[in-house]
């Protein structure tokens, strides 16, 4: 049997590694003083100019209608995989699904079928397809099976999920699927970035323009938005806004592509240059060691050091701000502003953080290790947070309060879970390392970018396959890691613990 990892040697392995990397990151602030342009944009986001914004209604409900599509065709697809997620092929297909982020979908979707509608619904329901087959298995895998025993022998499988299992997950199932709209959310946001007309498009223009009061209303718009998703979405209505969604998005028109576009791309773009030349296996070795030298070893080098130094970030944020929306450590006002705190910087996707940054410190790797320690600290924050509001009315009755309750009370209590937490984030926060590249930031998603720009596909999907195996391989080390310090099994159900959505927690008991 291996010998336990201490939660403390673990923490000081991470940190060592951190501070080992931090030389070798670029961390510069490029060639100007930011501190002009910060109070400039400070300025603008005090007076939000919603005059300014004058399709501000269409991009909201265009952002909406993206997510809700792009969520619903994913939790259909994973709802009809999760019960045969045990046979291989179909766990392979779902990892490789979901082991590319949406806005890599989206840029090889809008090469293959054009900067429209169905390229950005896709782009959500992919990965979500691969998610939701996993999560729906988990729940499927963890339902009491007495109701299943209780049916006849002869009874098919189809009707043993239906009638004895189905009942019993539909809650977190729901819970679930809520959650991951909130996701979907941010994504569609982000997915406007690189040309498709949600709120990331205006954000991007304005920005651009130097008007920040109209960049302020969107991302005030956009905050309320995702802040009040449990008032507009509700179960009961969710096939109203399915339909509004594909009939909004129905009506959004793009540039018509040319004849056999898709059966191109299949077929000629994503095929290795030298394959498709007939060069054979001696060509690809060296196409292959090429595009290592030049792109791939930088990209992975930087996209490391980005991963590692923002997952310690992100555990600061975390370990300092999980106290503050406890009422016994900061009082009824305190934890309202704690809360306020937490809420903006986990609505803003990592995306968006990163290129408000970039604005004020240029293209380094600042700029991405900031946002991405501030999105997931937040998260983790937020989860820790509820499990210490939920531990502290159960403490002795002359329990400390204030900062003396967090520290020697709170914090014993409630490492391992963060711990945990933060592993756990680790592969998520790699992944978004890798698309920080798509703002300019010298990690694997810029050579990404710099490609599909070339239309050199299949030199982006050599690196996608790079991004998905390092992923895994990540993911595997962190699970070693939790199960070696014998941590509370963390899964993406228990994010939907996030969200006031969920009527219950979703979440593993040990």
């Amino acid at each position: 049997m291996a010998e336990r990892l201490s939660p403390g040697f673990v923490t000081a392995l991470f940190l060592g590694v951190a501070l080992i990397l931090l030389p070798f990151a670029d961390l510069s602030v490029a060639g100007h003083d930011p501190w002009p342009l910060l109070g400039r944009m400070l300025a603008g986001f005090a007076r939000p100019d919603f005059g300014a914004v004058e399709t501000l209604a269409h991009s909201l409900a265009l952002t909406v209608a993206f997510a809700v599509a792009g969520v619903a065709l994913g939790a259909a697809a994973g709802f009809v995989m999760a019960p045969f997620y045990d046979r291989r092929a179909i766990r392979a297909f779902c990892i490789a699904l979901r082991s590319v982020h949406e806005i890599f979908w989206a840029l090889l979707l809008i090469q293959a079928i054009g900067i429209g509608a169905p390229a950005g619904v896709l782009a959500l329901a992919l990965p979500y397809a691969g998610i939701f087959a996993k999560i729906f298995a988990e729940q499927i895998e963890e339902a009491d099976p007495r109701p299943r025993n209780a049916l006849p022998p002869r009874t098919d499988a189809v009707s043993r999920f239906l009638y004895a299992c189905l009942p019993l997950i539909r809650a977190p199932m729901t819970a679930y699927t809520l959650y991951r709209l909130e996701c979907g959310m941010r994504a569609s946001a982000v997915i406007g970035f690189i040309g498709l007309p949600t709120l990331g498009f205006q954000l991007d223009s304005f920005f651009r323009k130097g008007d920040y009061g109209a960049a302020s209303a969107i991302l005030i718009c956009y905050i309320l938005l995702i802040a009040s998703i449990r008032l507009w979405m509700r179960p009961r209505l969710a096939p109203f806004w399915i339909v509004a969604a594909f009939a909004l998005l129905a009506t959004v028109k793009a540039p018509p592509m040319g004849d056999g576009a898709l059966w191109r791309f299949l077929s000629e773009d994503i095929v290795p240059a030298p394959l498709r030349n007939g060069e054979g296996l001696a060509g690809l070795l060296d196409w292959l060691r090429a595009l290592t030298m030049a792109e791939i070893l930088p990209g992975l080098w930087n996209t490391l050091i980005a991963t590692q130094i923002a997952l310690v970030l992100t555990g600061a944020v975390a370990f300092l701000s999980f106290g503050l929306t406890v009422p016994a450590v900061t009082g009824r006002i305190g934890r309202l502003t704690g809360h306020l705190f937490l809420v903006v910087l986990r609505s803003l996707p990592e995306y968006m953080l990163a290129y408000l940054f970039l604005q004020i410190f240029g293209p380094s790797l600042l700029p991405a290790i900031l946002a991405l320690g501030l999105h997931n600290g937040a998260i983790i924050g937020h989860l820790v947070g509820r499990e210490a509001d939920a531990v502290a009315p159960g403490l002795r009755p002359d329990a400390p309060r204030g900062w003396v309750l967090w520290g020697w009370e709170l914090v014993p209590r409630l490492f391992g879970s963060f711990l945990a937490l933060c592993l756990y984030r680790w592969e998520i926060i790699l992944r978004e390392s890798a698309v920080m590249g798509i703002l300019g930031i010298a990690t694997l998603g810029f050579f990404i970018d710099s490609a599909l720009s070339e239309l050199r596909v299949d030199r982006a999907v050599a690196i996608l396959i790079v991004i998905a195996l390092l992923s895994a391989g990540i993911d595997s080390i962190s699970r070693h890691l939790r199960q070696r310090m014998k941590l509370q099994p963390v899964t993406e159900s228990d994010c939907a613990r996030i969200t006031p959505l969920a009527a219950t927690p979703v979440h593993r008991e040990t």
